[in-house]
């Protein structure tokens, strides 16, 4: 099983230094990716310029996006920004991509929320059409960087809708969850029968995420952060706080839990924002 680590961009105050260190230190461990989480309106730094300043720093750790909200962006700067990413780390960018649902970050990017599963539909169209060398239009040529990753970066779509599931199966590489391992069998359940029926080679990858803390008082500490970033969210904050594994037992039965739901990587994404976080997983992971 592969687990991957997230960087503490989203958490506020984190200091640009912690982050680079951070990613320094997961580079050099056992994990798999090195991932980011995506808002708008929140005081985290953008994720991909996150992502660009870690691909400084590190030269193996994957690059994962889980999710940017696609639709709050123009489809061409994307492409052109993903494929810079992807050209500057030597092919290591994951785009997890989704629509999010918080309605703040529509009207500050001046996004119908309403119309945004068809706009994501039509970016992912032309992200593929750029990536693969071809012009925008009849009128606008190509817009590059040329991805090292042929094609362009491997896609992973989020969300749990019906809609969103069949979209992964169709546009996407594969799927990333959220949620518990109970959530996302049946989720991957339905994007491999949507990816049978649009008869595409292979099997979809399949990602997990959830969050994690370790240390003294973890549950406590992690749950100040959680419940700032999902204030909106009501009593499903303490859902999240009280189910999320603070300890090296709970994190391991965590990682089993997704192994037996077929499950190839496991993000875990951190609440505390002091390095030895990452010292600590890289002990549980191996």
């Amino acid at each position: 099983m592969r687990v991957g680590i997230g960087l503490p961009s989203t958490i506020p105050g984190t200091s640009g230094s912690l982050i680079l260190d951070w990613a320094r230190h997961a580079d050099a461990g056992p994990f798999s990716s090195l991932g980011v989480l995506d808002r708008l309106v929140y005081p985290n730094y953008d994720s991909l310029i996150t992502l660009a300043a870690a691909a400084a720093v590190t030269s193996r750790v994957r690059l994962l996006t889980s999710v940017l909200l696609a639709p709050l962006r123009s489809p061409v700067l994307l492409a052109k920004q993903a494929a810079s990413i992807d050209a500057l780390s030597s092919g290591r960018l994951t785009l997890g991509l989704g629509v999010g649902s918080r309605e703040d970050d529509y009207q500050a990017a001046g996004v119908d929320i309403h119309t945004r599963g068809k706009r994501f539909e039509e970016q992912l169209d032309i992200l593929g059409r750029l990536w693969s060398g071809k012009p925008l239009s009849d009128t606008i040529g190509p817009v590059g960087p040329t991805p090292v990753q042929s094609g362009g970066p491997e896609i992973l779509l989020g969300g749990s809708t019906p809609a969103a599931l069949k979209r992964a199966a169709r546009w996407g590489n594969g799927y990333i969850s959220s949620g518990g391992a109970q959530q996302a069998v049946p989720a991957f359940q339905i994007v491999q029968d949507a990816w049978r029926e649009a008869a595409r080679p292979g099997k979809p990858r399949f990602v997990s995420c959830g969050y994690f803390g370790l240390g003294e008082n973890a549950r406590e500490r992690a749950g100040q952060y959680i419940r700032h970033y999902y204030s909106y969210a009501g009593p499903y904050v303490g859902a999240i706080v009280s189910t999320m594994p603070a300890s090296p037992e709970e994190i391991a039965t965590f990682i089993q839990s997704f192994i037996d739901a077929g499950a190839d990587e496991v993000m875990l994404w951190p609440c505390i924002p002091e390095l030895d976080q990452v010292e600590r997983l890289a002990q549980i992971v191996g």
